[in-house]
């Protein structure tokens, strides 16, 4: 394998795991009745519409019955990708759900 094809396959590896990232969170959202998109633009107001959120949106069925993602799960996957102020908007209605 080359420089061009290990590049490419990082890359590759790198967006099917920040997939997963939005998937996580998608579905964290959809178990504590949280819009998704609402807590996203409240993360990073002003900013485009972030287009895989929208797609994973599409690919969930929030009817689906899944198993529970505690919420330092959805933290620690939030934070290795760098959305520091997403994990922050996370924690916060993480900590109105306890109470």
């Amino acid at each position: 394998m080359d420089n061009q094809e290990r590049n490419e396959q990082v890359i590759k590896n790198y967006q099917k795991d920040e997939q997963m990232m939005i998937q996580i969170y998608v579905y964290w959202c959809f178990q504590n009745k949280v819009d998704p998109e609402m807590l996203y633009e409240k993360a990073y107001p002003g900013q485009q519409q972030n287009k895989a959120l929208l797609e994973a949106l599409e690919d969930v069925d929030p009817k689906e019955e899944l198993e529970v993602i505690p919420t330092a799960s959805v933290l620690h996957v939030l934070q290795l990708f760098g959305n520091d102020d997403l994990a922050f908007e996370v924690q916060q209605i993480s900590e109105r759900l306890k109470k």
